[in-house]
């Protein structure tokens, strides 16, 4: 490429930066404002005395993209709470179509949790925001909005690079219970190229990361029944199989002593770790001790061969949540217990079905089961994994936006726990890729929750480059 076309690309890229941030600050005290607006509706899914607060919140939410310049919202009822659908087409008739998919809907929240300040009254200390939503998830949410009008600003367009949708949910706090249902009835309104979540979050304050997978999840309970009643382990010890040690036997059979799970066929079609992904994960600035200090544990343990970030995010788990059975009280109570119980959960990775894993438990736990002890087994609607490869053009595009709005490079990560993207791309057979600029200390969940505002509007500068990237290098994409 000759010298003056990269000096005429460089000009051009230092101008759409310079665009967008004479943008973001222009409206930045505008933008903040409408925010504290939408914190102030307590739209806590879980709590049924708010359910008027959470269809309010998905009204406000369909105006304020409405007024954003989005020619289409809609507010879609489900059984439980509403969620709220945006799209604004794209002029190019061969652009990409990205959907955007995050939640109004917050965690339950008083004064009396340890609060500093009315949770649901926005307040601002040391350039920080604070109130129940500020990061997870209405803050994250919002920043597409002077997102997409900064990228229209920076790029001279009436409408956005790409088509825009967005899906934002208004029961993600509560399990998502009529989330997949909901995306299964509307495949055809969200068909997208690719899916962006911002429900997310980065490495730390320093460090700006994207995230590349999500685990999935099946649970299950087992109850185990052994004689009709208590009876006397004095009269009947040692003649009749007891329930409690059943259960016992069959935890202590989960692993091997490589702290792999013993299931048979549980890791078939596993997708492994490349070796640049674990290169990638090593240059984070992980340090073991302080990651063992968060979780108030006191040593390191897992499937051998592997590392903590990898045991926590790439590889597949089962563990105990719950056992018991038998007497529980004060002193002894000297019997053979009737019945016994153990509640599992399996976090799966990419190439693991959970109705497969379903099926391999069920298996394992029949064979285990001694003569005498009769067992129910009962499983919880599953959550798939999901993973977007490394070289996939439209995480490139993300990493490449949030590198351009950070000014530094942007490293990989993956997320241990579950969520609903991952029926996003089951249903609508579309990448998920993840912007999300949260960072640890935001205390999703926890009393005093807020968001960085400094990182918010990078994350308002990430989403205004992204539209623009995405929708020139899809074009050229194998």
């Amino acid at each position: 490429m000759r010298a003056d076309r990269l000096v005429t690309m460089s000009q051009s890229v230092d101008s759409a930066v310079s665009a967008v941030r004479t943008c973001i600050e222009r409206h930045r005290a505008a933008f903040l404002d409408d925010l504290a607006e939408w914190l102030r509706i307590p739209s806590v899914s879980a709590q049924p005395d708010h359910a008027p607060d959470v269809r309010r919140s998905a009204d406000w939410l369909a105006a304020k993209l409405k007024e954003t310049g989005f020619p289409t919202t809609e507010v879609w009822q489900t059984p439980g709470a509403p969620a709220v659908f945006a799209e604004w087409p794209a002029d190019d008739a061969e652009a990409p179509t990205v959907l955007v998919y995050g939640h109004h809907d917050v965690q339950p929240a008083a004064r009396e949790d340890g609060w500093d300040s009315d949770p649901f009254e926005p307040v601002t200390r040391e350039n920080r925001l604070y109130a129940r939503g500020a990061a997870d998830d209405k803050g994250q949410v919002f920043f597409h909005t002077l997102g997409v009008r900064a990228h229209l600003a920076a790029t001279g367009r009436t409408a956005p690079a790409v088509n825009l949708k967005l899906l934002i949910e208004g029961e993600e706090e509560s399990g998502s219970p009529h989330f997949r249902a909901l995306v299964e009835e509307h495949s055809g309104r969200l068909a997208a190229d690719a899916v962006i979540v911002s429900d997310t979050s980065m490495w730390d304050e320093h460090t700006p990361t994207v995230c590349t997978g999500m685990r999935g999840l099946a649970e299950c309970e087992i109850q185990f029944h052994g004689p009709d009643q208590d009876i006397h382990s004095g009269a009947f010890g040692g003649a009749v199989p007891n329930p409690a040690t059943a259960a016992a036997r069959l935890v202590a059979a989960l692993h091997d002593e490589h702290a792999r799970v013993a299931i048979p066929g549980f890791y078939d079609g596993i997708v492994e770790l490349t070796d640049q992904e674990r290169e990638l994960f090593a240059e984070l600035p992980f340090d073991e001790e302080q990651w063992l200090r968060t979780a108030k544990s006191y040593a390191i343990q897992g499937e051998a061969g592997h590392t903590t970030l990898e045991r926590i995010w790439a590889r597949p788990t089962a563990e105990v949540n719950g056992i018991g059975g038998g007497y529980q009280g004060p002193g002894s109570k000297t019997i053979i217990p009737s019945s016994a119980m153990v509640k599992l959960s399996f976090r799966l990775v990419s190439g693991q079905d959970p109705e497969r894993i379903e099926q391999a438990v069920r298996a394992w736990v029949a064979d285990r089961m001694p003569a005498g002890i009769r067992h129910e087994i009962t499983f919880a609607p599953a959550t798939r994994p999901c993973l977007t490869p490394l070289d996939h053009p439209a995480l490139k595009s993300v990493a490449r936006a949030m590198s351009r709005a950070f000014e530094r490079p942007v490293l990989f990560t993956r997320v241990g726990g579950s969520g609903p993207a991952a029926d996003l791309q089951d249903v609508l057979g579309a990448p998920v890729l993840f912007l999300g600029i949260s960072v640890p200390s935001d205390g999703w969940h926890a009393p005093n929750e807020k968001v960085e505002l400094d990182l918010l509007l990078k994350g308002v500068e990430t989403s205004a480059y992204l539209w623009a990237d995405l929708a020139e290098n899809w074009r050229h994409a194998p």
